[in-house]
Formats: C-alpha cells, sequence, structure tokens
C-alpha cells in the first residue's frame, strides 16, 4: 500500500466531528513554501543593513522594547 493509499483509509476513519482539524493541516502543509519570501520592506532592510546602514541589536531579548522604544534606563 502506498503511503498515499494509507493516508486514504485513515481519512476515511476519521470522525467528521474531527474532520475540521485534518482539513486545516492538510490546507497548512499544502502552502507553497515561497510563502516566506521576503516582503519589499524586509529586503530594503536587509540592502540597507548590507550597506552599513540600519540598526542592529546585540543585548539580551527581555531590552530589545525598550532599545526600540529609545528607553536607555533598562
Amino acid at each position: 500500500m502506498s503511503t498515499r493509499e494509507l493516508a486514504r483509509s485513515l481519512l476515511d476513519q476519521v470522525p467528521e466531528s474531527k474532520l475540521l482539524y485534518v482539513v486545516a493541516y492538510l490546507q497548512g502543509v499544502t502552502t507553497p513554501e515561497n510563502d516566506e519570501t521576503p516582503n519589499a520592506e524586509t529586503l530594503e532592510a536587509f540592502e540597507e543593513l548590507d550597506n552599513g546602514g540600519g540598526h542592529t541589536y546585540n543585548g539580551p531579548v527581555e531590552n530589545l522594547i525598550d532599545s526600540l522604544l529609545g528607553d536607555e534606563s533598562a
């Protein structure tokens, strides 16, 4: 039995009340992987950093928001 045939067989055994969860999962795994392609704004930020501009942060994550807001007391 192929993997696809096994999946179909198992799908027939899923109760109707839980089928919505299976459908949601299948929709997630069938989404094209290129959805993780950076948008134009992100690409522009990458280019800015590559050219020596922009801002980097190397401190602890706990202080990141304070750093972004310019709160030096953190």
